[in-house]
């Protein structure tokens, strides 16, 4: 791998203009395929297979029209006035005749006794569509906004739930900015200079742009949840700038140490670029693992996303050196001279001092480390999984204060309806079924409503509306949904009635329990694929077993971390967290595939420092001090850089996207600088030469594939500026990895 590196590296910094070009025309491409193609996303969640799916598609076989998109729209009455005065009951009469004829429509019901609060304050509607949410037109859209304008004139309150109207909090792309303004920071003061700090983000920037618009592409073919273009931008953002630093800092000290540019640039690219490679196709092989779980949509963002840092570590091992070769020496000069002397190599560096400090008393170190990320795991032992309700979402949302509306007037499970579809082949009679039914579900304890809503033409199908007491993350509402299916499948064995549990809460439920019995799964397939690749690399037992160890202690920090804030309600204010929850079902799988890419790099990064170091000179020991102190600060700023990246996204609106940023910015803050920087020296210090040990037999079979470009054969390259060959050997001692 090294010298196809460091052959492509001479290639671009040779040709640097096309590569710069080359890319440019990529980026203007993608762009205008966007425009033409672009599709909007969806919020709406399903797993084929699942019962709630079957009722769905039942429906829309036996039903037409009723798995359609529906919205509700929640009146309260101004203070001192009640819902039935004269003038509010003419007003929601005009409303709905209006509403029923706009486009889509096909059933308005509600503002009646039946929907009306005891204490006559709040009552509600509900609007019925044709087609899903995604396919709600704007002008159905805007028909149903227009309810609000006179109806808030008269001074009553209006808000819609249910996804055909939804508001946010003003978010746009200022998080984002800020992650960038302080990862622009930290460059700078690790390269020295202001010029070389931006190529990382060049690099990062250029990555999510095609990232991002190569997505909006794909909606114009596949339908994209809104999670997907958020996770790929978080992910592409925090590793385009980190393995564009691996490449540029191992450039500039070369370019200190007295190398030519191009020179530079190839050891840089055979080097840096290998490990970078390395790192990017296990991110983007555990992405692509989100597979393993069966669910469509989680897939699709794992591809996503995947696709994103696949062109990030393309960009790195191209673009890169490219501007790199470019700018020439101007890299090494910074008109501010605080930012150079920081640069500049010290005697006594930071990395060799923090690595005599682990290692002076490598046992207490380790119980430190295990001690501290042990008792920030402790939360996860209190985990439960779900999908948000409308209840977390912010009060500045029409959504949230739909929801407190309802639980105010009508108690928390009208926010948690439920949809019971009977379905009788062959049989006319299911109206009555549906009215038999009825009263047998409002015996349940947990049951506040319970009446037949609809038969369709045929008679075969009855739906039933089952309004629960409790809300949607209640986990007496989860219950309630397995009462009923278990009482289903009693009617189907007894009478061959077939009876379906549907709704958002039942969906919302099936997921979790879809991701909950996948997480175990892919977990494992996590470990055994961290296992197989860093005993290719490091060709030794007891590193990868050592790497593995520190993984799962970086995933149990940031899951305890994330229960603690977000289903506990720690510290919630803070984060914006408007109230505690279950913590998002597939949160944890993505966790799971997204943090051990990330650890399993700066493993690459820093342990291989390590070893090159052991291989040179055969002291253990000193070879940890030696790796530290030529990989430390980079491997510092790159785990700075990429929390702050993904902390930047904890302060958007979307509850979703600040759980993910926040878990993942607590599991790389804790790998990289408890797991990685002080545990894995500590453990090495204490393995000494066994840590290297590797079996004969398995010494034989696997292939060197020389991440740190140790065995790395160059080419005679002839530099311009120095008409003189550089010998491999000599290249090799100035910049070897």
């Amino acid at each position: 791998m090294a010298t196809m590196l460091y052959r492509l590296g001479v290639v671009v910094a040779r040709r640097r203009w096309v590569v710069v070009g080359g890319w440019a025309a990529v980026l203007v491409a993608v762009a205008v395929s966007a425009t033409l193609l672009a599709k909007p996303t969806t919020s709406a969640i399903s797993i084929p297979g699942t019962e709630s799916q079957r009722a769905i598609e039942l429906l829309s076989k036996k039903f037409p029209g009723t798995g359609g998109a529906s919205a509700r729209i929640v009146v309260a009455a101004p203070p001192g006035h009640t819902l039935d005065e004269a003038e509010y009951t003419a007003r929601a009469a005009d409303a709905l005749v209006a509403l029923a004829k706009a486009p889509q429509v096909i059933a308005v019901t509600g503002f009646n006794e039946a929907t009306l609060s005891a204490d006559k304050q709040i009552a509600f509607a509900d609007v019925q569509y044709a087609v899903p949410v995604s396919e709600v037109t704007q002008e159905a859209k805007d028909a149903l906004q227009r309810l609000a304008g006179p109806a808030r004139a008269a001074g009553l309150r209006v808000e819609f739930s249910g996804g055909v109207v939804s508001t946010t909090e003003a978010h746009g792309a200022s998080s984002e900015l800020y992650g960038v303004i302080i990862a622009y920071l930290v460059l700078a003061l690790t390269l020295g200079g202001l010029v070389i700090a931006g190529m990382p983000l060049l690099n990062a920037g250029v990555g999510v742009g095609i990232g991002m618009l190569g997505i909006q592409v794909v909606t114009g073919f596949v339908e994209l949840n809104s999670t997907a273009p958020a996770l790929a931008t978080m992910l592409g953002l925090a590793v385009g700038i980190d393995y564009a630093l691996f490449i540029v800092a191992r450039h500039r000290q070369q370019l200190r140490d007295g190398m030519q540019v191009e020179e530079s640039i190839a050891t840089a690219s055979a080097t840096a670029g290998s490990a970078v490679i390395f790192a990017g196709v296990t991110v983007i092989i555990a992405l692509c693992g989100l597979a393993v779980a069966g669910i469509p949509f989680l897939t699709v963002m794992g591809l996503c996303a995947a696709a994103t840092v696949a062109v990030t570590v393309v960009l790195a091992v191209t673009l890169t050196p490219a501007v790199l070769a470019v700018a020439g020496h101007r890299i090494t000069a910074s008109r501010i001279r605080t930012l150079n002397r920081r640069a500049e190599p010290k005697a006594h560096p930071f990395g060799a001092r923090w690595a005599r400090i682990v290692t002076a008393r490598p046992w207490l170190t380790v119980v430190a480390c295990l001690a501290v990320v042990g008792g920030m795991a402790l939360p996860v032992l209190d985990l439960r999984l779900g999908l948000p309700s409308d209840g977390t979402k912010s009060t500045g949302t029409t959504e949230r204060r739909a929801y407190d509306l309802l639980a105010k007037g009508f108690g928390p499970g009208f926010n948690a309806p439920l949809t019971l579809v009977l379905y009788g082949p062959g049989r006319t009679d299911m109206k009555a079924i549906g009215e038999q039914a009825a009263p047998l579900l409002r015996a349940d304890p947990d049951v506040a409503v319970a009446v037949p809503a609809a038969t369709n033409q045929a008679g075969d199908v009855v739906i039933l509306s089952v309004i629960p007491k409790s809300g949607p993350d209640s986990q007496q509402t989860k219950d309630l949904v397995r009462r009923i299916r278990a009482a289903g499948e009693q009617a189907r064995q007894q009478a061959g009635i077939t009876a379906y549990v549907t709704g958002t809460t039942a969906v919302n439920n099936d997921v979790s329990d879809k991701l909950s019995a996948a997480l175990a799964p892919f977990l494992v397939l996590i470990v055994v694929l961290a296992l197989l690749l860093l005993l290719l690399v490091f060709r030794s037992i007891l590193v990868p077993v050592k790497a593995v160890a520190g993984f799962l202690l970086s995933l149990g920090a940031s899951l305890g971390a994330v229960t603690w804030v977000f289903q506990q309600g720690h510290a919630g204010g803070v984060f914006g967290v408007q109230a505690p929850a279950p913590i998002l079902s597939f949160l944890p799988v993505l966790v799971i595939g997204i943090l051990f890419g990330l650890a399993m790099d700066y493993e690459v990064f820093l342990v291989s420092r390590i070893k090159e170091a052991f291989t040179h000179h055969g002291d253990a020991r000193r070879a940890i001090g030696d790796g530290m102190r030529d990989s430390a600060r980079v491997v510092t700023a790159a785990g700075l850089i990429m929390a702050a990246v993904f902390t930047a996204f904890i302060f958007g609106g979307d509850v979703i996207i600040k759980a993910i940023g926040f878990s993942l910015a607590v599991g790389v803050a804790v790998d990289a600088f408890i797991v990685r920087m002080t545990l894995v020296p500590a453990v090495l210090h204490i393995l000494g030469r066994g840590a290297w040990w590797l079996p004969r037999p398995l010494q034989r079979l696997l292939p060197n594939v020389d991440v740190e470009g140790a065995t790395l054969v160059r080419p005679v390259v002839v530099i311009k500026k120095a008409p003189e060959p550089v010998s491999a050997r000599g290249s090799a001692r100035n910049g070897g990895s």
